[in-house]
């Protein structure tokens, strides 16, 4: 098999399995949101250290000076921000609104490289960025509220990116530092929820128990597969992929999970795929050569960057 099918194959099992969370974190509700995110922390990094022990080994941790650490804690509470929500949101009926906070993300990307890394927006981006904020306005009249689930989930990853394009680690090693970083709390957590026998590892029997461990592994396993994934397709080809976990997600949440999608609803998501839609056209238009001077020498490609999640 070729490598850049290898690559598609493993980023479109990445996507898959990040599409198919609703339908696992549900199997979990007997458990608080809270133990469940404890769980995920403690079990993700168990995962992480058998992996890097086989693989990359543990030398890069040398690497890691005082302002890095300091990016990857402000890392990890994000991330935790973005766990937590998203477990709550796929246990108290809000698929779909998890799906609308994963829809915006890309478009919250953007927004954060103008305000944050000052970088300059194309016509069609800013086009984006308006359709996108009009959605939110239409689904906040819609709701009476702003759609706060979203947003925080939109946020929290988009903040979490911006911060982990500083850091410069690898996705994998990563995780790894920051997951170990929250695994104390997580660990005070659940020994404090033991004390109160209020726990339910083990007290809900071995296959639940199992379950709540396996949520680590779901945790990991999509991030060492989409790393496989970056460094064998087109960045392109990564960025319309990204779509198809809050795809499914919608779909779960409709189809699956009989949320309500009255019209204010459907207008408000209609706004942000077509913000979608004129996000991907430019980033495909912005990918293709120009002035290109046949007798130069091709440039090295840089491989994409894995998702820092």
């Amino acid at each position: 098999m070729s490598p850049q099918r290898t690559g598609l194959l493993a980023g479109l099992a990445c996507y898959v399995i990040w599409g198919l969370f609703p339908l696992f974190w549900p199997l979990l509700d007997r458990a608080g949101e809270i133990e469940i995110l404890a769980h995920r922390i403690i079990w993700s990094l168990v995962f992480l250290v058998v992996v890097l022990a086989a693989t990359a080994g543990f030398r890069w941790v040398r690497t890691i000076g005082r302002p890095r650490l300091i990016q990857l804690t402000v890392a990890a509470l994000l991330i935790t921000v973005n766990w937590g929500g998203f477990i709550y949101a796929v246990n108290n009926d809000h698929v779909v609104d998890a799906a609308l906070g994963y829809y915006i993300n890309p478009l919250v990307s953007v927004a954060l490289g103008v305000l944050v890394l000052h970088e300059h927006l194309r016509s069609r981006q800013r086009a984006a960025v308006v359709l996108g904020t009009l959605a939110v306005i239409v689904l906040t009249v819609e709701y009476g509220k702003p759609p706060w689930i979203a947003l925080m989930l939109a946020f929290s990853f988009g903040l979490y990116g911006l911060v982990k394009k500083r850091v410069g680690l690898d996705g994998v090693q990563s995780l790894s530092v920051e997951t170990a970083l929250l695994v104390m709390p997580a660990v005070a957590y659940i020994v404090v929820l033991g004390a109160r026998g209020d726990a339910t590892f083990l007290a809900e029997g071995l296959g639940f128990s199992l379950l709540l461990a396996a949520g680590g592994v779901v945790t990991a396993v999509p991030l060492i597969l989409f790393g496989a994934a970056a460094i064998r397709v087109p960045l392109s080809t990564i960025g319309l992929m990204q779509y198809i976990a809050p795809t499914m997600h919608f779909v779960i949440g409709v189809a699956i999970y009989g949320e309500a999608m009255p019209p204010g609803r459907v207008a408000g998501f209609v706004l942000v795929w077509l913000a979608l839609l004129v996000l991907t056209v430019d980033a495909v238009g912005s990918l293709r050569p120009r002035n290109v001077i046949p007798s130069a020498v091709p440039a090295r490609v840089r491989p994409a960057t894995p998702p820092d999640a």
